[in-house]
């Protein structure tokens, strides 16, 4: 009972003591006490019960008993770190034992074998086990030892048989009312569904595991473990480093297994590498490092070390020892039959490369690209990388352009499984070591044409299919609506000076579950196979337009200048300083959204200058003087282009990537679509221009006060031609999908974008920061603009900078008078900029504003 119902089986087994039992009684309920504290309590109180259960088994005079008390006891004692103690108690509980009870001790020390990293030794006690079990119609134990064996499969890369295990336990799981059990199978098919690459359905099962402990109340750590392991997979490396840590706290607090803390450990140090900590990953690895050896677990030691070598060489201390380090781990790793030992070759292998040990080098990275044809995706990767790490030192562009297209290839089939826009962004960062690769091989080796061809390949790369429609979901609905309520009712809190945090908290717990859900999507489209043909886009921008793309290598932009049938390379500032130089540009558009801050104008225009020699170089006198698009690295999405003085009298429009411009240029409007006109509440104008403009479209759909509620608002802008929206935004740097609009029920969510069938052919989005994102993965974008680019939108106006409420309504006013003349966005919003007056107020108010697209 004390895996079906914990709580129950606790509370029998203390009255068992109260009622003056037999010793062989009293064994069994000091026994389940045992159990009870091991998993879900305090361990050091579990030896204690475990202890007076195996004594009191010895006075009963049941050699059956003792053995099976011995079995608990050497699993406590194991997770206690006393594993020598821990063996020595199953030799002789496997002694002690006959028939059934010796097959239940010999799955147990099968479970500590696998707890140590002895995998092949756990498979020879499972294998033992299970036929006994099976003859003794056993059906528990029998579905738990397959549960166990097919996870020491997963251990050792046998994905088809951990399978085929898992199922026939499952099958077994379902005549019984072990809910605990039940509950690990769901965790241990999540596990599997991570092995076989397959994120969203792992979050999915692993969140159906983790509400099914929350019923019974059990502590969850080898569920954060693993759950550990796919967010950082998902590139979520910092929530996994969260999650880590705060069950190291939880276990801390209870007195927990020492084995479990170490493993947790380790997670945490592989997610704070990831996240680019590597001093805390060096402090989280090398504590791992000292548990794991003290427990006696070379194997997972062996894999702390790994961790422990790659966060002190992102920390800059690579040497010949970290070399021989690397590869004495990758032979551990290979002769434990480690899925990781490729990762380590590869680690020895690029450490030797940078100390200039080519031999060594070579031997290290030959072993790891024997990975790249065979396994889960991301091991595929690894042998890429390796092979194209090989071609470089030998001098080969054409066979490092070669690996690298192939290792992307895997990793844009892996991409296209996942449904979520955030998990498709942040896993092209697992690519951009190739990207990199590639891009420099193209620069040594080919013109400005093939190095554009790498600019694009891993650039933007989420936005090139939609992603995959929610499904109708009434949980995800239903928690979409919940909350909107609380949003807008801390929002009035809020401005009322009312207390908000039990609001801010139901807030954040919606917040979690709606993201939640929407991670478990899994993507529908593998993607149409198109690359980048720059013969096309030259073709479209003919001898007029200018489309100019910034690469950035060892951290110097690159400016690839297309048109006129050819693109021409300069060379322009670093990156660094740009990013410097538009933060401070940020800071005084700010200042000028202020009334009297007139003396602030020339310091901003001085700065634009900069940013302009920065980004642009000598490539800013080649412009021509036709219109001009600017395809930014995700670093720079914050600068105010029309700022740059060559570009500040020009039609100028911004993509996040050359092949998102054609996609737009060659989208057409919708049939009959009409104009809709939406005014959201709070705004210091009222949203003025929007009755005017209502009086301008004399077709238009207007939706304001009571009509401006999300549902009704996603209803109209589904398939419209034209969108403006006068609302409040709100831009969620920590969780950039939750960047919203303010309608009159609440946020509109960029979550609520994606359910519709085709957005707006164009939209207007007049307020302060609907055109900030949040730059993730390799160089991708998350934020409203981005998420409306893929789903039909050809053309978006919205704003890089907070804005002066009162100055944009003439900005916007004009901006629908150019679009009336037929004018496009970038068109309009260009003779609109002019027709402001010339003031510093105006001015910043035109600057701040961008066309993104083609429309």
């Amino acid at each position: 009972m004390v895996f079906a119902d914990p709580g129950e089986a606790l509370a029998r087994a203390e009255r068992v003591l109260d009622a003056d039992a037999s010793p062989l009684h009293a064994s069994v309920a000091h026994q389940v006490i045992g159990i009870w504290q091991r998993d879900f309590g305090d361990l050091r109180l579990a030896l204690t019960h475990l202890r007076r259960a195996r004594d009191l088994a010895a006075r009963s005079e049941s050699a059956d008993r003792e053995a099976d008390v011995l079995g608990t006891l050497g699993v406590a004692l194991v997770h206690a770190g006393r594993t020598r103690q821990g063996l020595t108690a199953f030799q002789r509980g496997v002694a002690r034992g006959s028939g059934h009870t010796r097959a239940r001790v010999l799955y147990r020390r099968a479970y500590v074998w696998w707890v140590l990293g002895h995998h092949r030794e756990a498979l020879e006690d499972v294998r033992r086990a299970i036929p006994v079990l099976r003859q003794a119609d056993d059906v528990i134990w029998t579905a738990r030892a397959l549960t166990l064996r097919a996870t020491v499969h997963l251990a050792l890369g046998s994905v088809e048989r951990a399978d085929a295990d898992f199922s026939a336990a499952e099958a077994l799981w379902g005549t019984t009312g072990q809910e605990h059990d039940k509950a690990d199978a769901v965790e241990s098919r999540g596990l599997a569904a991570f092995r076989s690459g397959d994120v969203p359905v792992a979050l999915r099962l692993l969140d159906e595991a983790e509400e099914r402990y929350a019923k019974l109340g059990t502590p969850t750590f080898m569920l954060n473990i693993r759950r550990c392991e796919v967010l950082m997979a998902a590139g979520l490396a910092p929530e996994a480093l969260a999650e880590a840590d705060a069950a190291i706290g939880v276990l801390d607090g209870i007195g927990g297994q020492s084995t479990r803390k170490a493993e947790l450990l380790l997670a945490a140090a592989r997610a704070a590498r990831l996240a680019g900590d590597p001093h805390t990953a060096i402090a989280r690895a090398a504590l791992a490092v000292r548990l794991f050896a003290g427990q006696r677990r070379t194997w997972w030691e062996t894999h702390a070390r790994l961790v422990l070598i790659e966060a002190r060489l992102a920390a800059g201390r690579g040497s010949g020892r970290l070399v021989a380090d690397a590869a004495a781990v990758a032979d551990r790793l290979a002769a434990f039959g480690a899925p990781a030992a490729p990762q380590a070759s590869l680690l020895a292998g690029r450490i030797a490369l940078g100390l200039g040990w080519t031999a060594d080098a070579e031997r290290h990275l030959a072993v790891a690209a024997r990975s790249r044809h065979s396994g889960p995706p991301l091991a595929r990767m690894t042998g890429w990388a390796a092979q194209a790490l090989r071609a470089r030192a030998a001098g080969s562009g054409r066979g490092v352009l070669e690996a690298c297209r192939r290792g992307l290839d895997v990793l844009d089939d892996h991409r296209m499984t996942l449904g979520a826009s955030e998990l498709r962004a942040r896993a092209t960062e697992q690519g951009a070591e190739l990207a990199a690769m590639a891009q420099r091989a193209s620069l040594d080796s080919g013109g400005p044409r093939r190095l554009l061809v790498w600019s694009e390949r891993w650039r933007a790369t989420a936005l090139s299919a939609p992603p995959t429609r929610p499904p109708a979901d009434p949980a995800l609905l239903s928690g979409l609506t919940a909350f909107r309520e609380i949003a807008a009712r801390a929002e009035a809190a809020r401005m009322d000076g009312h207390p908000i945090l039990a609001l801010e908290r139901e807030q954040r717990r919606l917040e979690r579950e709606i993201r939640s859900r929407t991670l478990h999507i899994r993507g529908e489209s593998p993607g149409d196979g198109h690359r980048f043909d720059p013969g096309r886009l030259l073709e479209r921008l003919g001898d007029d337009i200018r489309l100019v793309e910034l690469a950035v290598l060892d951290g110097r932009v690159q400016v690839l200048l297309c048109g006129e049938g050819r693109v021409r390379r300069f060379e322009a500032g670093l990156l660094a300083d740009a990013e410097r130089e538009a933060e401070h540009v940020q800071a005084g558009l700010r200042r000028l959204a202020h009334p009297g801050a007139d003396a602030r104008l020339p310091v901003v225009e001085a700065a634009g200058r900069r940013l302009e020699k920065l980004l642009l170089g000598p490539a800013a006198a080649q412009l021509g003087s036709g219109p001009v698009v600017v395809v930014p690295p995700g670093r720079l999405h914050r600068v105010p282009w029309a700022l740059l003085p060559s570009l500040r009298e020009r039609v100028l429009s911004v993509s996040p990537s050359a092949s998102s411009w054609l996609r737009a240029r060659e989208t057409e409007p919708p049939p009959g679509g009409r104009p809709v006109l939406v005014r959201g509440p709070g705004l210091a104008t009222g949203g003025a221009e929007v009755p005017e403009l209502a009086g301008r479209y004399g077709d238009a759909v207007v939706l304001e006060e009571n009509d401006a509620r999300v549902p009704r608002v996603l209803e109209d802008l589904d398939g419209a031609a034209l969108a403006h929206i006068a609302a409040h935004g709100t831009f969620r740097a920590d969780s950039p999908l939750f960047s919203a609009l303010r309608m009159a029920d609440g946020p509109l969510i960029v979550h609520d974008f994606e359910r519709l069938d085709r957005s707006p052919y164009r939209i207007i989005l007049s307020c302060c920061d609907t055109a900030r994102f949040a730059s993730v993965g390799a160089d991708e974008l998350l934020g409203v603009v981005t998420a409306l680019l893929p789903l039909g939108t050809a053309g978006v106006v919205a704003c890089t900078a907070p804005v002066n409420d009162a100055a944009v309504v003439p900005l916007m006013l004009a901006l629908h008078k150019g679009l009336s003349s037929d004018l496009s966005l970038a068109e309009a919003l260009r003779d609109a900029r002019a027709a402001l007056p010339g003031d510093a107020l105006h001015q910043a108010t035109g600057w701040a504003f961008s066309a993104f697209g083609a429309a």
